[in-house]
């Protein structure tokens, strides 16, 4: 049960009188702080390690900009991390404001590389895929959040709700492993539309060509289970295309192997 003080301190932390500052200006510094901007948050400053990207995103923000950290205002209420995942513990070392709320961003950098250096801190780590340029709407954006305390928890939730409707609790253990299914539902099938287009570009096709098959295939796998809607050469076994597939890939082995392991994988999986 929050006290009183402690309810209060979070109403005062949902209210969009308070300064944010971004710690970053990438793809989801620019699309968060672009959202938070939206929902009428004060962004305070952008921090960047270059000053082109900083101005970049500052402008887009209508707020001031640098690369020195410890240009960070001293009434600054919350500070986000969205920097590469390599970099945090390094930026985490360098800020000063020890009474700020801070949080990083990321899917699979613990919150213990907060703890040891700030008495408010958490994490708000969307599950979404960011560009800089491509507007995305948040409110549907499950984020996962994690408070060093229960107070800071429930801080961190009224925060969270002004910018999604959709918060899920996860600490870093199951972070990590929701992360992981991301890299594969996402970044990897991504890659593999990508070698689909260079492949059909050899043929001076688009890959909009694919675009029904795409669309269905998600869809399947959104209703029901992934492991049930699986088809193709490889779960059939069919021994002749596959062969086809590989001599066709022989120009690029990096494709071929990639096309050969994961035809393997699939044929183990659903060997009768």
């Amino acid at each position: 049960m929050l006290s009183l003080t402690a309810f209060e301190h979070v109403i005062n932390f949902s209210e969009m009188s308070q300064k944010a500052v971004l710690v970053g200006a990438g793809n989801v510094a620019t699309q968060l702080g672009l959202t938070m901007s939206k929902a009428g948050y004060s962004i305070g400053m952008v921090i960047s390690k270059t000053s082109k990207s900083s101005t970049v995103l500052a402008k887009k923000l209508n707020c001031p900009h640098s690369t020195n950290i410890h240009d960070i205002p001293l009434d600054t209420d919350i500070i986000i991390i969205a920097v590469n995942d390599d970099a945090i513990a390094t930026v985490v070392k360098k800020i000063k404001h020890k009474s700020a709320h801070v949080l990083h961003t990321s899917g699979t950098t613990e919150m213990s590389v907060l703890k040891k250096h700030f008495k408010n801190c958490g994490v708000l780590y969307p599950l979404q895929t960011f560009s800089k340029d491509i507007a995305i709407d948040l409110t549907s954006t499950p984020l996962l959040i994690e408070g060093n305390s229960k107070k800071n928890t429930a801080i961190l939730t009224h925060f969270a709700k002004n910018i999604s409707k959709h918060i899920i609790f996860a600490d870093s253990k199951k972070r990590k492993e929701i992360h992981l299914a991301a890299v594969f539902a996402c970044n990897f099938s991504n890659y593999m539309y990508s070698i689909a287009n260079t492949i059909l570009k050899k043929e001076k096709l688009d890959i909009s060509i694919l675009s029904a098959l795409i669309e269905e295939t998600t869809k399947k796998a959104i209703k029901g289970n992934p492991e049930l809607q699986q088809t193709g050469p490889a779960k059939r076994n069919d021994k002749i295309t596959l062969k086809t597939h590989i001599n066709l890939l022989k120009k690029n082995k990096d494709y071929q192997h990639i096309y050969k392991t994961l035809s393997q994988s699939i044929e183990k999986k659903y060997k009768k």
